[in-house]
């Protein structure tokens, strides 16, 4: 929902022109995001609160600490389904996964293990936030060629990019997709992380937008957003694939 004001074209009073999170942690005890299924349930409330109508939550799959797969995610899914169901919570819940490219993914993909996707075969992938990865250009090339639909996790919080904006056309020019943590715009992850998302969103950019939510203070500062007038380009924008999920 939205309204006008005098002093800005519209204010948004909910996050319903979304409609869909395509970013989150809310299958209890399975990586960092919620600790248990009452966190889950309490965080499937704020969506609820915030104006979604479905969640596409994303579990960490990371060799060396969150040794997730399709089955335990899938398990963990339908427990979190039946969990809300039973507790009245009316929001369609989807699964799909954050990769993080490592030896590990790069194997699975030699291997051509299927990788849980969402919408229309996209794929989240996210990196370190030390370092690129090397041959990241061949890996997401990998991955097209496999028919997948790269989606890079909050591109606005890799800082070794930051002096390189080239780095992000080069690969925006090569159709990876970017995804906006929405609290990069309140600036909790530093004021450098809000401005680059300020500069991807000016030159739009981005294709989809998301809470990665880990517990419900994430959910309750995505507030803020509601009144930043980079969100209302964003909205404005007409880029955004959120909708069409």
């Amino acid at each position: 929902m939205w309204f006008r004001n005098k002093n800005r074209k519209t204010c948004f009073s909910d996050f319903s022109m979304l409609g869909v999170d395509i970013h989150s942690h809310l299958i209890p005890a399975i990586d960092d995001g919620s600790a248990n299924i009452d966190d889950s349930l309490a965080m499937l409330n704020k969506f609820v609160e915030l104006g979604y109508r479905k969640v596409i939550t994303t579990p960490h799959v990371m060799s060396d600490y969150f040794r997730n797969d399709t089955p335990g995610i899938h398990a963990g899914l339908n427990a979190l389904k039946r969990a809300s169901k039973e507790a009245g919570i009316s929001i369609d819940i989807e699964s799909a996964a954050e990769y993080y490219i490592d030896f590990d993914f790069v194997s699975k993909i030699e291997k051509k293990i299927p990788l849980l996707t969402f919408g229309k075969n996209y794929l989240l992938v996210e990196i370190s936030f030390l370092n690129p990865p090397e041959r990241l250009a061949n890996v997401l090339f990998e991955l097209q060629t496999e028919r997948y639909k790269p989606v890079l996790a909050h591109p606005e919080r890799y800082g070794f990019w930051f002096d390189n904006f080239g780095i992000y056309e080069e690969l925006f020019s090569r159709g990876i997709l970017f995804q906006l943590n929405l609290n990069s715009l309140t600036g909790v992850y530093g004021a450098d992380v809000q401005k680059m998302a300020n500069q991807l969103i000016d030159k739009g950019m981005y294709s989809f937008a998301g809470s990665d939510c880990h517990r419900i203070q994430n959910l309750e500062l995505m507030y803020k957003v509601l009144n930043n007038k980079h969100f209302d380009k964003l909205v404005g924008s007409g880029k955004l694939l959120n909708t069409s999920l």
